[in-house]
């Protein structure tokens, strides 16, 4: 009621407006035109005048502008006015001719008539006689019926700001706080840029919206730069003009795009709001807003409300996804869309759903693994396999021990589950982390140290941050391979490079630490990783060279249940001293040969397999064990 009662105040104060305007140069267009003041002024340019900078005339003249528009019969006093019929609309010149206290200033491109692009020089033979086209958006917004630019809405779209999923004191005066250093700001342009990180980010940014009552806008994409700086100061008048709010996020920004996005939104006179990891190089004072992990507790409420009804159904279930993912809460909404259309097995759904959103922000930084392996593909040792079984339960009850019983309140280090796989190449260090990819049913990424190693100092830990700042939101299962790339031993410190080499290694395993997912380190050679390093994983599991009882193990897993098998005989098999990788090599390599001959595999095509594979690995064929194969 208050917003149709505010309309229709604009509306008749600018009708007035324009009587007084066609009343005056009625009567002279050769005698100044007075400046309008207080409630003669429509209210919406009143509003438009404080919030861009307009002085007085700069105001009046803006709404001269836009009068022939409104009112055809003052476009014929300013036709009258140019001497020329043609011409029923305003210029520069006409403006500091019709009226009192002209300003010069005012008509340049740096005023803000033209760097907010209220109006646009069109045609003349000078700047002073171009005619002044007002902007559509400016002309609705100034007779009190404004509306979304869709010209900005690609690149910064508008957004919804959903209702508080409860009420968080903690956030009202967080943002009670930015309000008012807002509101004691002397311009627009001296507002700080509020500065939130963490996992509650975007629930924040929601409730500054709503909390303060301004409309709210994300920035999807930066403009081409040619396009870059009319359409950000579009986007800025866009939300000046709609009391908006502007929000950045840079989660995982590069280090040039972060310039990039930083540039852009010190240019902005409006106000802004920016999440994520990446930090903005900002001329722009910045205003830290509170911001508190998104604990188990409250995801668990989002994701009720989020489902409605349907999450009476997966009661149960909805407790281990809020533990799981640490997604935002637009993220939790898409998720809970996709489910309404879902059938079946409703918590398996939610489940990969939930995996499906969380791994975006992780697929381009790291390989995701196919995980289809299962226990019965693992031939191990005993203590080994204890080792991985007991990896399995804590990550499944890590929730219980670190929540409920209270031991993530002793400590934030110690909570992430670390592993190191050692042992030669194809001994199942990367089967094993399958195995439990797949027992979890949670996405395996492989993470390439030696890509990630950086000679720039500083640059090693950007990388890894980017990598576990991304792979927080799903609990992913990480697998740093070849950690020998970045440990080795502790090199005695030389120089500051050596000394930069340590920081890195004890950078990664603070990250590891903290991580509260799984995160396996591989190598090749234990002996070669620093003790030091060595204390600071929980778990360290050794893939020996498989025996002869274990080769026979797995060469009995080699091959499928639908593979034509003639006479294979695994005891001949097992003599070849290989890994469990190469026998699974050499298994694959000889169906192939008996595809290609229409035959079923055979030791002969075993034999071939097997010459192929040990001049792979450089080494002779050894003759006696393989000379009966035939």
């Amino acid at each position: 009621m208050s917003l149709h009662r505010d309309q229709a105040r604009n509306r008749r104060v600018l009708t007035q407006a324009l009587a007084q305007i066609e009343t005056h140069f009625g009567k002279s267009l050769t005698v100044p035109m007075p400046l309008f003041s207080g409630a003669a002024v429509p209210p919406a340019l009143a509003s438009l005048a404080l919030t861009l900078g307009l002085s007085a005339f700069e105001r009046d003249a803006l709404l001269l502008a836009v009068a022939p528009q409104l009112d055809a019969r003052i476009g014929l006093l300013l036709a009258q006015a140019h001497g020329d019929p043609a011409k029923p609309w305003l210029s520069a010149r006409l403006a500091l001719a019709l009226l009192a206290e002209s300003s010069w200033d005012a008509t340049t491109p740096v005023a803000p008539l033209r760097r907010w692009q209220l109006i646009e020089l069109v045609g003349g033979t000078g700047p002073l006689d171009a005619r002044w086209a007002v902007d559509e958006a400016v002309v609705h917004h100034i007779a009190g019926a404004p509306y979304p630019d869709p010209r900005i809405e690609a690149w910064m779209p508008l957004l919804n700001v959903p209702p508080p999923a409860s009420s968080d004191a903690e956030h009202d005066a967080a943002v009670d706080a930015l309000g008012a250093v807002w509101e004691t700001s002397a311009s627009l342009a001296d507002t700080p840029v509020a500065r939130i990180q963490g996992s509650d980010g975007e629930v924040i940014v929601h409730a500054i919206a709503r909390r303060l009552g301004l409309s709210l806008r994300r920035l999807a994409d930066l403009p081409a730069p040619p396009d870059r700086d009319p359409l950000a100061k579009l986007g800025a008048r866009e939300a000046i003009l709609r009391r908006g709010l502007l929000w950045i996020d840079a989660t995982g920004l590069d280090d040039r795009s972060a310039r990039e996005v930083g540039a852009f939104a010190d240019g902005l006179r409006s106000l802004v709001v920016v999440t994520g990891d990446a930090l903005l190089p900002l001329r722009r004072a910045q205003h830290r807003v509170a911001s508190k992990t998104l604990d188990s507790d409250r995801r668990l409420a989002l994701w009720r409300e989020a489902l409605g009804e349907r999450a009476k159904a997966l009661k149960t279930e909805l407790p281990s996804v809020a533990e799981q993912f640490q997604m935002p809460h637009s993220a939790m909404l898409r998720v809970a869309q996709r489910m309404q259309a879902t059938k079946g097995k409703a918590a398996a759904e939610l489940w990969q759903a939930c995996r499906d959103e969380a791994r975006q922000g992780l697929d381009g930084l790291a390989q995701r693994m196919d995980a289809r392996a299962t226990w019965s593909d693992l031939i191990l040792p005993d203590a080994a396999l204890a080792s991985l079984h007991t990896m399995a339960s804590q990550l499944r009850k890590r929730g219980r021990v670190y929540r409920e019983w209270g031991f993530a309140d002793r400590t934030a280090r110690g909570l992430g589950i670390s592993a190191l796989f050692s042992g030669g190449s194809g001994t199942g260090k990367t089967l094993a982390a399958e195995v439990l990819a797949n027992e979890l049913q949670l996405d395996l990424y492989r993470i390439d140290l030696a890509a990630l190693v950086s000679k720039y100092i500083g640059e090693t830990e950007k990388n890894l941050a980017r990598v576990f700042a991304a792979a927080e939101a799903s609990g992913a299962i990480l697998l740093f391979d070849e950690a020998d790339a970045l440990f080795g031993k502790r090199s005695e410190v030389k120089d500051s490079h050596d000394r930069y080499a340590n920081i890195e290694v004890s950078y990664l395993l603070q990250r590891v630490e903290t991580y509260r997912g799984l995160a396996i380190l591989t190598t090749n050679l234990k002996q070669a990783i620093d003790s030091a390093f060595q204390r600071r994983l929980r778990f360290i599991v050794q893939f020996p060279f498989p025996d002869e009882a274990a080769r026979a193990a797995i060469w009995e897993r080699a091959f499928p249940p639908a593979a034509p098998l003639g006479s294979i005989d695994i005891g001949k098999l097992m003599r070849l001293s290989l890994s469990g990788g190469h026998i699974r090599n050499l298994a694959l390599n000889a169906a192939f040969l008996a595809a290609d001959e229409g035959s079923p595999i055979t030791m002969r095509h075993l034999r071939c397999a097997a010459e192929s594979e040990f001049a792979k690995l450089e080494r002779p064929l050894p003759a006696a064990d393989v000379g009966d194969w035939a």
